[in-house]
Order: structure tokens, then sequence, then C-alpha cells
């Protein structure tokens, strides 16, 4: 009897036992197969380079007893696996949460191809390892915008004053550049400060990644919302009333309302934003949608603040629509697909940050299956 085709595919960079945990875990399945991303499409989809090239990687994939057959995918991009699974045919493509994306999901439909979620799971009494983890600068957190974004660029809040709402998050993933996680931001925290956010006051460490980023003279002047999001832990509520850092900052650092948060959040993975796009093209910024935005992300913080589910479902969805409303670039069709195919316990939703990409942030009182879930820094 012929046994089933299993296909992994993944950058597999610094092997560690989370790895040999997952091949053995699909090879389980049937004979595996491994797919590995070259170490430009490392480069494109990282923006960093590995710490082990690609043939060195091939290596020692191919010397793992559960593993059947190895190579380097030919393609590029989150689907650079495409043309070698079509050519090998597989019974199942295996990934694990945080591999899942709908891109690939979709890609399996179309090719009549099984698809797995697996969890992390540890072998035996082993740590859960993964290769962000291991990495020295994993410590230095992401954010998440949760309502508001664009009013920290004065083009927009000098129109109608508001707040922008974040949650400063622990790198359990590594997110691609493009995904509207200020990876940008966090790079740049990691040349300042290499592995964590140093001992301090923290506004004022925000105002030095913020200065650190947006060189004087620059045409572009990232919002300070990531800087700050990046370094001040727990919720924060920062209001900008027509400058490049707010006016006033909120902070909250209430365990039951971070773990409230934590329950009903989720991410959905989808590509990341082209580089070729320009979100800002385009713009329709007058202050009648500005207000729209603003008073969507006041009432996002009032409805956290009593854990009202639903109505800050309401809120995070309609502070996004007044964003698109602002920047139609944020959104495409195959966003809208993704969007509209989202299960029906889902309350709210946005993209994260610029949009064009990236993730879903969604609201859900049930948890949603192959979806991220988030830990707040606190």
């Amino acid at each position: 009897m012929n046994r089933k085709k299993i296909f992994v595919s993944g950058c597999y960079d610094m092997l560690h036992s989370g790895h040999v945990a997952f091949f053995e875990e699909a090879s389980q399945l049937g004979d595996l197969y491994v797919g590995i991303g070259s170490d430009k499409t490392i480069q494109e989809l990282k923006a960093r380079k590995t710490i082990n090239p690609e043939q060195e990687r091939l290596y020692m994939v191919k010397a793992l007893r559960f593993v059947k057959d190895a190579w380097i995918n030919s393609g590029s991009g989150i689907l650079d696996f495409k043309e070698d699974m079509m050519r090998l045919k597989p019974d199942i493509l295996f990934v694990n949460e945080d591999g899942h994306s709908p891109t690939k999901e979709a890609l399996c439909k179309e090719l009549g191809v099984e698809y797995y979620v697996s969890k992390r799971i540890p072998h035996g009494n082993l740590p859960t390892r993964s290769t962000t983890a291991l990495r020295k600068e994993c410590l230095i957190p992401y954010r998440i915008d949760l309502a508001g974004g664009w009013l920290d660029q004065p083009t927009v809040s000098k129109f109608c004053a508001g707040p922008v709402i974040t949650i400063c998050i622990e790198p359990d993933y590594d997110f691609n550049d493009r995904s509207g996680m200020s990876t940008s931001t966090r790079k740049k925290a990691i040349e300042l400060w290499h592995t964590d956010i140093p001992e301090g006051d923290r506004e004022h460490l925000a105002k030095v990644l913020f200065s650190y980023e947006n060189f004087p003279g620059e045409d572009y002047i990232s919002g300070s919302q990531d800087a700050l999001g990046i370094v001040l832990p727990g919720l924060n509520y920062y209001w900008y009333e027509g400058g490049f850092w707010p006016e006033k900052i909120e902070k909250n650092l209430s365990s039951d309302l971070l773990s409230w948060i934590e329950e009903h959040l989720y991410l959905l993975p989808l590509q990341p934003r082209h580089s070729d796009l320009h979100v800002t093209e385009g713009a329709d910024v007058t202050p009648e949608k500005v207000k729209k935005l603003s008073e969507a992300a006041q009432q996002l913080w009032a409805s956290l603040l009593q854990k009202d589910l639903k109505a800050t479902g309401k809120a995070m969805t309609t502070s996004f629509d007044a964003q698109v409303a602002l920047y139609p670039n944020m959104l495409n069709d195959e966003i809208r697909k993704e969007i509209a195919s989202l299960p029906e316990t889902v309350v709210g939703y946005k993209l994260s940050g610029a949009g064009g990409g990236g993730y879903l942030v969604v609201l859900s009182d049930i948890p949603i299956e192959k979806a991220l879930k988030i830990r707040i820094r606190r």
C-alpha cells in the first residue's frame, strides 16, 4: 500500500527540537517531504539574513530520519513552494499554527490537497522551542493598533483631535515585514537596545526611539504610535491634536482587562503588504471622515474599559471602516474576501497597521480555528 505524501515548507533556520518535533508529527501521517525557503526568500519576507545559509539548512534537514526528501523551494514569497508542491502532488500540506495562512489554505483547495494545521507541541518533557525565541532580539515587543490609526499623523489629526489605542505584545511569532506590526520601528529598537527595552522612564525611551527612527529632514515621519506601542507595556491610549507626539497618554496595566483582551483577540495571517503598494496614494482626508475615526476610537476605549465585547467589536470595525474611507488603498479584493469569510462569532475586525495585508485583527467570544493568539507585555 502506498504511503501518503506529506509536505511541509519553512525556513528551518537555527534547527532546534521544535522543528524536529514538527517533522516527527508530520511523518506519522506518511512520507515527509520538506521544502526550504531560499536565502533570497527569507531576506524578502523577514528583511534579514538567515543564520545558516540555505545549503547548510538543507543538509541538516535531509539528515533527519523523519524526512524522506528535502529541497530548496524554487519560488519566492509566502508561496515560494507552490511549483514544487505541484510537482510533488502531496496528499497533505502540513503547517503549524503560526505557519497557517488563508493563502496556503486556498492553494490546497485549488489543488485538491488536504490542509492540516498542527499545534506547536514539544516532544516529551522538552521545552517549547521556536526560532524567534532563540534569537537574541526576540525580547523586543511588537505592537497592535486597535483603533484610531492615522491620527498620529498631523495631516490627519489637524482636522479633528482623537486617540490611537495600542497594545504591546510579546514576540511569540516572527512577524513578516510590511505586516502592520511595527516591524520597522522594532528593528530600530533592536539597533538601539539589542535585546529588550531598558529600564527607565518609558515615555522618554519612546521619544528616544521615535527620534532615532525619524532623522531630521526625512520626507516621511513614522507615526509615534509605533514607538509608543512597542515601548509602553499593556494597553495604551494616545491623544493627538495635530502634532507628531500625543498631548495625553493614558496607560492601563489592569491584569484582569489585559487577560480579557488576550482571551478574545485573534490574528489571522494574510499576505504581507506588497512592497510597491503606497497606502497613502488616493487619500481622501476630510474633517468629517477624521471625526468619525476619532469618535470610533473613543468608543472602543470606553467599551474596552467596560469589557463589553460586542460594543468593542463594533467600535473596532467602525474605526477600521473610517480608516479605509480616508485611505482606500488599505483594502483590496483579496482582503475583502477574507473579511467576508470570517466566522459569525467574530464581533469586530480590522487590518493591522496601515493595511494592504499583514494580519486581520479580530475579536470573538469563541476560539477561532487556525488563528494566532497573543500575549500582552505587562
